[in-house]
């Protein structure tokens, strides 16, 4: 996507206009224009110069934004905030101080002594030609001062394309047209000697008006501005978080030489220091120290996280103890920092669907409101009301009536919880993945590294009677150390906490499929699943003690070692057997384990509304464990990346669906979903599958994502319901529809004043959500329409498609996803579902397989096929 400036835009009538121009452009397939940040984003293979050309025949400005190339360059944050540096409101400022100076006197003179009878100077008092030219010349001083108005505004009428300026221009204009030609009128009664119709006229004059809409709006330009900056704080203190410079250092030791460079002259490979209490320059990895860093304005996550050699490190993050040396790897726009800017600029440049009725008013809002203006003069002359009484109600129409407040509606919401969101950790690649993420009904939630934590731990030992934990450890480490299973590496970092003791073996041998075994002072040490275990030891205990009161686990419910096997697999834990010359030493139970915060995480989902369905290519046993400690709806087993896109289709057809994984594995459904959500990237942001990227790997992001974008919604409907509001209400009072009923007319100069502070209201509701706390769920209201019951159907099997075969070998989860993996490869097996504490697997077939085929895809994965089970 292209990203351009435009100038000239006063209104969402402004906005259709740009969009419409270069939407009819060949090559163009989608252009959204934002009238809050005054952007463009272009989709397609048109030119730059014919966009800019377009958008230049519609009658406003265009250029292209600034974008970098090269590893130095510095063009990042930097170059954001240039764009969105308020240039606006000092001019305006400028601007209405001047008007005010003319005003004041103006005022005195058509109101203070009109009115109350104020003193004026002799040259004045009396004499009313002198007093109508007094008028007419401050009232063009100000007209100038505020020709911006009648510039843009006569421009989109010569373009065809009215805007809020038009409105403007024609209001002021008609004002003081209708008050010059009072005062020619008024000069002829005065050479008549006419008093009553100079007495008449002098009320006739409108330069006040004229003078006062234009002041008026120009206030509520300028509020309207600065609570538009306001709606950028959150991305601009990321901004100002951007280091400006950074100390390289060269040479080793003695020689080393530290020197301070201004950022953009870092380049990839440097070297640079980060003393205590100094924010890292750029993106790197340390290559010498240890420190805690304080990664809050990337992710949000208050608590520091420890560094040492060989640990990623990035920009605008700060050193908040040791001494660092680490290696630049991204530097410029090419930083985490920068590409979360350009994350959350670039969704300020969509659009959200729901903005799609605003637009559609925007563009035929201003003609209408001309058109009623008309309507409204022509009716009053003929209601037999004086020209002057037909002039004021027409021009109320025009100054009351405001499209800006319909075009800021949603732009101005949707900034606000981007830059929330992104002082959180939430980014939202577009609108409309913000839009959607509060319509969600249903979350479908990778387990690995989703749920759970994606690591192995070890979660339960379990000594033999008569076998020291410590000896059950000892054999245990020594074995394990020399795989590279995710099992044995989970038992190897339990025993180096334990400070164990790492004993050297000999005559190391992986049984395929089943276990370990070596040799140890003289004896045969072997590990394993329990079958593999039970063929190796002479008789397998009948009870066994457990010694471990760290672990959570349950104490024996039965005397069977078997027993203890079973309740450790209905518990989601693959239980290890080891043993020693044929002698049962005991177990140790791993398993991944859930996050912390998963549980609560899926409870505030379920309060939510939102049905929750759990997916992993786990089976059955081990997966309905982790979804009954997390708390989830549902459970689909046994499912692969690409199995997991069809349950995602599947799923759809229930309602809306976000789909929740690590972006990379999970990209088939992370795409196919209405939403897909990316958890925990960290630095790796840019994650092409997903529509909103979190930054941390807290499940409870989640629920913060969805809780800001209900908000959202929430605010965009009442500025909505604001804009509708005020002008269905405050163009029939405008044009006298109330005067027969209520009596009530409206003068054309608070017609102006509410037009101003229109928008300015709409500004200032979206920057309530500045103090929204995502993570605060005691306001959670439960979806409307949710979603109950089982999604995906446990279906019964065909009898005519399936078979069990009876599979040796098995010990684990990766076990079963090897054995699933290969016979999935066969032509006519659709679906394969192992269990490895059955040692059996159920296959689904679209058509007759050969039974070798399967005995040869078993076996050359490394395990036993022992048949077809009746």
């Amino acid at each position: 996507m292209e990203q351009y400036n435009v100038t000239g835009m006063s209104c969402a009538a402004c906005q259709v206009r740009v969009e419409k121009a270069v939407n009819a452009l060949p090559g163009v397939k989608n252009c959204a224009v934002s009238l809050l940040t005054n952007s463009m984003g272009v989709e397609g293979d048109a030119s730059p110069s014919e966009i800019i050309k377009a958008v230049e025949n519609a009658g406003y400005g265009a250029s292209l934004k600034k974008s970098s190339s090269g590893a130095n360059s510095s063009v990042g944050a930097d170059a954001y905030g240039d764009e969105l540096q308020d240039r606006e409101t000092p001019k305006m400022k400028k601007r209405l101080i001047a008007s005010v100076l003319f005003l004041i006197p103006l005022m005195y003179v058509s109101m203070g002594h009109m009115l109350w009878n104020w003193p004026l100077p002799a040259f004045l008092d009396g004499n009313h030609v002198a007093m109508g030219l007094y008028e007419l010349l401050l009232s063009v001083i100000i007209m100038v001062i505020n020709q911006k108005f009648f510039v843009s505004g006569f421009k989109g009428l010569i373009h065809k394309s009215p805007n809020m300026d038009s409105l403007v221009a024609l209001g002021a204009g008609a004002a003081f047209v209708y008050s010059v030609t009072a005062l020619f009128a008024m000069s002829s009664a005065v050479l008549a000697g006419d008093d009553e119709k100079i007495k008449y006229l002098m009320d006739q004059f409108y330069f006040e008006s004229a003078a006062t809409i234009l002041t008026l709006i120009t206030v509520g330009k300028m509020l309207e501005a600065k609570s538009k900056g306001k709606t950028t704080d959150a991305l601009k203190s990321l901004m100002k978080m951007a280091p400006k410079t950074a100390v390289l250092v060269e040479g080793e030791g003695e020689a080393r030489i530290e020197k301070t460079v201004p950022v953009d002259q870092v380049k990839k490979g440097d070297r640079f220091i980060v003393r205590p209490g100094d924010s890292i320059p750029v993106d790197g990895i340390v290559i010498e120290g240890e420190s805690a860093v304080n990664e809050a304005a990337l992710t949000g996550e208050s608590l520091p996280v420890e560094k040492s050699a060989g640990s990623t490190v990035s920009a605008a993050t700060i050193n908040t103890s040791g001494f660092l040396i680490c290696e630049a790897v991204r530097v410029g726009e090419d930083t985490t920092l920068s590409a979360i800017i350009r994350m959350v600029s670039d969704a300020a440049a969509t659009k959200a669907p729901i903005a799609k009725i605003a637009d559609r008013v925007s563009g035929i809002f201003v003609p209408a409101v001309i058109l009623i203006a008309l309507v409204t003069f022509i009716v009053w002359l003929l209601a037999g009301q004086s020209v002057g009484y037909a002039v004021a109600r027409a021009v109320s129409v025009l100054v009351i009536s405001c499209p800006c407040a319909l075009g800021l509606a949603t732009p101005v919401a949707i900034m606000v919880g981007n830059g929330m969101g992104a002082k959180s950790g939430i980014l939202f690649k577009t609108a409309a993945a913000q839009e959607m993420a509060g319509k969600t009904q249903i979350v479908a939630l990778d387990k690995t590294g989703t749920v759970t934590t994606g690591i192995m731990q070890v979660t339960d030992v379990i000594a033999s009677e008569g076998v020291a934990e410590s000896d059950l450890l000892e054999a245990a480490y020594a074995l394990e150390v020399k795989s590279e299973h995710p099992i044995s590496k989970a038992i190897v970092e339990y025993a180096e906490k334990k400070q164990i003791k790492l004993l050297e073996t000999s005559g190391f041998e992986i049984k395929a499929g089943n276990g370990l075994s070596a040799r140890l002072d003289g004896k045969t040490i072997t590990g394993g699943n329990a079958r593999y275990i039970e063929s190796v030891v002479n008789e397998i205990p009948k009870g066994v003690r457990n010694d471990n009161s760290e672990l959570h686990h349950a104490e024996f419910d039965s005397s069977s070692i078997q027993t203890e096997i079973k309740k450790l697999a209905s518990q989601g834990k693959t239980p290890v057997l080891f043993a020693r010359d044929r002698t049962l030493l005991g177990i140790i139970a791993v398993s991944d384990t859930i996050k912390e915060d998963s549980a609560q995480a899926i409870s505030e989902l379920k309060n939510m509304g939102i049905h929750t369905v759990l997916l992993t290519g786990d089976n059955e046993i081990t997966a309905r464990a982790i979804a009954e400690q997390a708390g989830v709806d549902e459970v689909v087993a046994g499912v692969l990346p690409d199995g997991k896109e069809a349950v995602i289709r599947k799923l759809m057809e229930s309602g809306k669906v976000a789909m929740v994984g690590d972006g990379i594995n999970d990209a088939p459904s992370l795409t196919r979903a209405d939403l897909g959500i990316a958890i925990g990237a960290g630095t790796d942001i840019a994650i092409d599958a997903a529509d909103v990227v979190l930054m941390k790997g807290s499940l409870r992001d989640v629920s913060a994502a969805i809780r800001l974008s209900r908000a959202v919604i929430k605010n965009i409907h009442e500025n909505l319901f604001w804009a509708f509001f005020y002008n269905i209400i405050g163009i029939p009072l405008a044009a006298g529809c109330y005067v027969s009923a209520f009596g009530w007319t409206l003068n054309p100069m608070f017609g102006a004043a509410a037009m101003g502070l229109s928008s300015f209201c709409v500004v200032s509701n979206a920057l309530r959500l500045n103090f929204l706390k995502t993570q605060d769920s005691r306001r959670d209201k439960k979806v409307k329409n949710p979603v109950t019951g089982n999604l995906i159907l446990n279906n019964s099997k065909n009898k005519e498609t399936e078979m069990k075969i009876s599979v040796k070998g098995m010990m684990c989860g990766h076990c079963e996803m090897h054995v699933k993996k290969a016979l999935e490869a066969i032509d006519g097996i659709t679906e394969a579902a192992a269990s490895h504490e059955k040692a059996e697997v159920t296959i689904e077939t679209s058509k007759p397989v050969d039974e070798s085929l399967i005995k040869a895809a078993v076996e050359e994965a490394g395990y036993e096929y022992a048949g077809v089970i009746a």
